[in-house]
């Protein structure tokens, strides 16, 4: 359940701090004083878009922390899931805001938004004001209905959605290979040209390396040899200058007074060897320039084949490697080309098998659908008469839709009764805006029972109500504050008179600034606010006394119904 609350800087908040209890927890507060800023702090953490404006005046971030402590089994090990282990069985949610971005940790450690919106899922659910209303539309009515059988439903949507994607490969197949004659004849011509173009330049790997270092020698062959030849002459022993003549010449003197000198030996069998590896290199460079040639025919031939490989580069391929693979994907083409016929033929049995998979597959799940959705109807029914609708009727109708999806074929629509005689109508044409958000409610418990999700919000959930109904809901919200944490945002006193836990939100000046803040009402403070609730502006010793009432009929049912 959700156990701590704080919240600094966002909006009219400048700080606050919420110990929630178990069982119903109850919100009220007049007008404009910032129940719904309290829910968007919540719903920041579920992932909320955030914006610099959330920020309080003159702060420079604004902080919601939610610390949460994990009782349920089943919200546990969604959890481990995720990778996120409980500490001390307790696990805290905090999001920073800071101009327009966000810092996001989950027990300290930094995570992406979808990461807390994930975790978060798994421990609370909120239903804003507005939220009954996307119960009207189909595509909300099979989420819910597919959350609710969700054991079972989910692995053989995974399965539907697999054979959808194998369907949709094979629609594209045949599709690629839907031409008239003429057109294969003209993609046949392209592709043979195409592969005679690369065939007939006999490509090796590796070979534009080489004929690269071939341009470049051939290219600088004057400057090769004038360099050659300086060399060759500079450790020569032709002239006086030449280095071997210069080595032989100290040579010569160093032989001379080695006789006299034992320690000169060494520097002189050095000398000897610097000597020889000088002559060598000599020759070497000599031998080189005999055999180097510079032939215009050679240089022509090598910059025809380069230009031809870099042709090919620009058509096909970046390197050799890349051409060469060009060219076998080309020669596939062409080879289901060639084979049009019984290719055609394959792709179109492919996809008949395809589709009857997936058509097995869809009506598995269907058929999954439509025994939870029996379950769920007489679910339905009995939470919306305990709402006060006496003699409702509702049911869930199957259509098929004219296509696949990876969801299946099933349309679904929810058809509600809510007088002796009627016939079943869809929602939208039927229900008003309080009988819609207490159908939303029966579902929300319905699905919370399901999934054991430990902390419910609802944020006036009590809008188009009143009288014998609101009772009736406040009874409801009991019960179901008796299996998990409830926070509700209410302006009637019926409601708030359920209350397990009782907090005021109120807006008041501090320094010249609006501040919203927030604490429990107990015994007589709590007995004002359903006075305020009941009577308005004045409170009279009768309203007193009428909240009174109302709320020791309220433990009363608790004690005697909720054993």
């Amino acid at each position: 359940m959700l156990a701590h609350l704080h919240v600094k800087n966002l909006a009219l908040i400048e700080e606050i701090e919420v110990e929630f209890g178990p069982g119903l927890n109850i919100l009220t507060g007049e007008t404009g004083a910032g129940k719904s800023i309290l829910l968007g702090s919540m719903q920041l953490i579920l992932g909320s878009k955030i914006s610099r404006s959330m920020i309080r005046e003159n702060a420079s971030y604004a902080l919601v922390e939610l610390l949460f402590e994990v009782e349920n089994p089943k919200a546990g090990q969604a959890l481990r899931e995720l990778d996120i282990l409980p500490e001390e069985g307790q696990v805290l949610l905090s999001r920073k805001i800071m101009d327009g971005r966000s810092i996001n940790k989950i027990n300290g450690e930094t995570c992406t938004v979808s990461q807390m919106k994930a975790a978060a899922s798994c421990l609370l659910d909120i239903h804003g004001q507005h939220e009954h209303q996307s119960l009207l539309y189909p595509e909300k009515q099979l989420e819910i209905l597919d959350a609710y059988g969700k054991e079972r439903i989910l692995p053989e949507k995974e399965k539907v959605k697999a054979a959808y994607q194998e369907y949709r490969k094979c629609i594209k197949a045949l599709k690629d290979l839907d031409m008239d004659e003429e057109q294969r004849n003209r993609e046949k011509a392209f592709l043979e040209f195409e592969i005679q173009e690369i065939e007939s330049a006999r490509l090796t790997a590796g070979e534009d390396e080489e004929l690269e270092k071939l341009y470049r020698k051939l290219s600088n062959g004057k400057k090769i040899v004038e360099a050659l030849q300086t060399v060759h002459g500079l450790t020569g022993y032709d002239g006086e200058n030449g280095a071997g003549e210069i080595i032989g010449s100290a040579l010569r003197e160093l032989s001379r007074v080695t006789e006299y000198d034992p320690d000169l030996e060494g520097m002189e069998s050095s000398l000897q060897e610097i000597d020889a590896l000088v002559n060598d290199f000599n020759r070497e460079i000599s031998s080189y320039l005999d055999e180097l040639t510079f032939d215009d025919e050679t240089f022509f031939e090598t910059e025809q084949r380069l230009d031809l490989i870099n042709g090919l580069k620009a058509k096909y391929g970046q390197q050799i490697e890349g051409i060469l693979a060009y060219q076998q994907k080309q020669q596939q083409k062409l080879e289901n080309l060639l084979k049009f016929e019984e290719n055609f033929l394959e792709a179109k049995e492919n996809l008949a098998k395809a589709e009857k998979c997936l058509e097995k597959a869809s009506q598995d799940l269907s058929k999954i659908r439509q025994e939870y959705s029996r379950q769920l109807t007489e679910q339905v029914i009995e939470g919306l008469r305990d709402l006060n609708f006496l003699d409702v009727n509702f049911d869930i109708q199957f259509q098929r839709k004219s296509s696949y999806t990876e969801k299946g074929f099933d349309e679904v629509e929810y058809v509600i009764s809510t007088n002796p005689g009627e016939t079943l109508k869809p929602l939208g044409k039927i229900v008003s805006g309080g009988e819609l958000s207490r159908i939303m409610l029966a579902l929300k418990a319905i699905l919370a029972d399901r999934d054991q999700i430990e902390t419910l919000i609802f944020d006036e959930i009590d809008t188009g109500i009143s009288g014998r109904t609101a009772q009736k809901v406040s009874e409801k919200m009991a019960v179901i504050g008796r299996h998990h944490q409830v926070l509700c945002i209410t302006h009637l006193p019926q409601i708030a008179a359920m209350a397990d836990t009782h907090f005021e939100i109120e807006k008041h000046l501090k320094d010249s600034e609006t501040i919203t803040e927030i604490h429990p009402l107990y015994g007589d403070d709590c007995l004002r606010e359903l006075a305020r609730l009941l009577g308005g502006a004045e409170i009279t010793t009768a309203v007193l006394e009428n909240a009174r009432e109302m709320k020791e009929l309220a433990e009363e049912y608790k004690s005697k119904k909720l054993k």
